[in-house]
C-alpha cells in the first residue's frame, strides 16, 4: 500500500541517455528522460545522478528531461549530481567498473598530473560549471552530492574540498546573494567548564573529556552532520531554478 506522505527519489544514469547506449538496446534514441517523468508520476520528489565525470551526457539528459516535462505540462523534480574526486588508478578503475564514463584524455590528465586529487577536484569544478552554462534556463532544479568510494584519507578528505567549491559554483550560478549557515558538529578536543568550580576555581577552566564520551560525542556529531548536509542538499529551500 502506497503513503502519499512519504517522500522518496530515484537514480538517474546519464550513461544510459547517449546514442550508443540507445543503439545496444536497440532503439533510435536514448530514452532515460522517458523514465524520469514516469517515476515523478509515480512520486519521486528528486533524482541523484550516478558520478559524473562525463558533462556530455547529463547535459543531454537535463535538456530531453526538460522538455519533456514541458511537454507533459508537469514540474520537473530536483536533479542531485554526484561527484566523486579520484587520486589513484585503482579508484579510477573502480568507478569506471561501477558504470561512470570517463573519459580517456580526462583519465589521463588527473593520473599523469602531479597532484591528482587536486587536478581531479579541478576537473569536476569545470565540469558543473559546463552543465551550469549549457543547461541555464531549462527549469531544472539542481544539486550537489559528493561522495568517495575509498576508503584512502587524500580521497576523502577531497570530498570535503570538492563539495565546499561546488557549493559555491552552484550557488553563484543563480545570480542572488546567498549565504551558508554551519553548524558545528565536531566538539575541540576539551571543552570549556561553564560552572563555577567546587573548589573555587576560574570558570572558563579547559577541561578534558572522558574518551567515552568523545566517541559517544562523535558519532552523534557524524549522524547529524551527514543527516543535515543530505536534507540540506537534497531536498534544499526553494530556491531559483537553475
Amino acid at each position: 500500500e502506497s503513503k502519499k506522505d512519504v517522500h522518496f527519489g530515484c537514480v538517474c544514469i546519464a550513461e544510459r541517455h547517449t546514442l550508443e547506449a540507445a543503439q545496444q538496446r536497440g532503439k533510435t534514441y536514448p530514452t532515460e528522460h522517458v523514465n524520469m517523468v514516469r517515476k515523478i508520476k509515480a512520486g519521486a520528489k528528486w533524482f541523484i545522478s550516478q558520478a559524473v565525470y562525463d558533462a556530455e551526457p547529463t547535459i543531454r539528459l537535463l535538456k530531453d528531461y526538460a522538455t519533456l516535462c514541458k511537454q507533459k505540462g508537469i514540474a520537473p523534480s530536483k536533479v542531485v549530481l554526484t561527484f566523486a574526486p579520484v587520486s589513484r588508478k585503482k579508484t579510477m578503475s573502480f568507478i569506471k567498473w561501477l558504470g561512470v564514463r570517463v573519459p580517456t584524455e580526462t583519465e589521463e590528465l588527473i593520473l599523469g598530473a602531479e597532484k591528482p586529487i587536486e587536478k581531479s577536484i579541478e576537473y569536476l569544478c569545470d565540469v558543473l560549471r559546463e552543465i551550469l552554462s549549457e543547461c541555464s534556463g531549462v527549469g531544472v532544479p539542481l544539486g550537489v552530492s559528493c561522495e568517495s568510494v575509498s576508503i584512502f584519507k587524500s580521497e576523502i578528505d577531497g570530498v570535503h574540498e570538492l563539495f565546499r567549491r561546488l557549493q559555491t559554483i552552484l550557488l553563484d550560478s543563480r545570480g542572488s546573494p546567498w549565504k551558508v549557515q554551519w553548524l558545528e558538529v565536531m566538539p575541540p578536543a576539551g571543552k570549556i567548564n561553564d560552572d563555577a568550580d567546587a573548589d573555587g576555581g576560574e570558570n572558563g577552566a579547559l577541561v578534558a573529556i572522558d574518551p567515552s564520551e568523545r566517541v559517544r560525542t562523535l558519532l552523534l556529531g557524524v549522524l547529524v552532520g551527514s543527516a543535515t548536509v543530505s536534507l540540506g542538499v537534497i531536498l534544499g529551500g526553494k530556491g531559483k531554478h537553475v
